[in-house]
């Protein structure tokens, strides 16, 4: 009982019932030596494979159709973006944190939730699985595969180039700032009798945003996803584009980063604070 009061008047002289993790180092040489760091690799190189297999197996199988009202539809190829994300965030949440995108590692690096080497081999290990993903849906529908265009990420007819990089950044800041949000220590501290509820935003927001933009790009928003299928389609266009879905995730994932630590979360007005409460300044 008096343990119970104890831990009460801490929540209140503290004015919260969260912590704020610490920040990650920038360069941490340590993680290199555990165990847990290569199986968070690991994590990461099976989600996105299972991740590009499944998704891009469903917009071959969609083009493939010849009935305008058979397949899966566009509908079917965003709830098969969505669903995929929820499945392999809950699963992975606990191992490597769920990212399974380059442009969200690069935001949660950006926040100082990872260090630099943890967020570059993340970006290796996702692009690797991206790449074997897409090659397994070669393997297994080549006949169509090529024809078919490969599921491969490209501005479509009609559109320019600033219009899909417009795209893609709102696209990435929608998906990176929901990861924010579903992962902010305070709400999972007053919502964590609800264990899905992280990756399930998480996924609707994917959902949402291919709803929005497969006419225009046929949604990236995931460096990876767009270079694993550039890789093994190997088309010109596919390639003109690609700094498209490199540059417009990145930066969707920066402002979503500076919005939610800057502005939601005031890291900036705190950091100030506690730099003129400093007597030695």
């Amino acid at each position: 009982m008096s343990k119970e009061v104890s831990e009460e008047g801490q929540r209140h002289h503290h004015g919260k019932d969260y912590v704020d993790p610490p920040p990650a180092p920038l360069l941490d040489m340590a993680e290199l030596k555990l165990w847990s760091f290569y199986r968070a690799l690991i994590a990461e190189f099976i989600a996105t494979l299972l991740f590009l297999y499944v998704t891009v197996a469903t917009v071959i199988g969609h083009k493939k159709q010849t009935d305008p009202c058979g397949g899966v539809g566009l509908l079917g190829i965003a709830w098969a973006f969505g669903g995929m994300i929820f499945i392999l965030v809950y699963c992975t949440a606990g191992i490597s944190g769920g990212h399974i995108n380059p442009a969200v590692t690069f935001g949660l690096f950006l926040a100082r939730k990872v260090s630099l080497i943890r967020a570059v081999a993340y970006m290796v290990a996702q692009c690797l699985g991206a790449i074997c993903g897409v090659g397994l849906v070669k393997a297994f529908m080549k006949p169509y595969y090529n024809r078919l265009g490969g599921g491969a990420n490209e501005v479509a007819a009609g559109y320019s180039t600033g219009t899909a990089l417009g795209a893609e950044i709102i696209g990435t800041f929608v998906l990176v700032y929901t990861v924010f949000s579903a992962t902010d220590p305070k709400r999972s501290a007053r919502d964590s009798h609800v264990p899905v509820l992280a990756p399930l935003p998480i996924g609707f927001a994917v959902f949402m945003v291919h709803l929005a933009t497969i006419p225009i790009t046929g949604t990236g928003i995931n460096p990876a996803r767009s270079f694993g299928a550039t890789v093994i389609y190997n088309n010109g266009k596919a390639w003109d584009d690609q700094w498209i879905f490199w540059v417009g995730p990145f930066v969707g994932a920066l402002a979503a980063a500076a919005y939610h630590q800057y502005i939601l979360r005031a890291a900036a007005i705190k950091a100030l604070g506690s730099f003129r409460s400093n007597p030695t300044n």
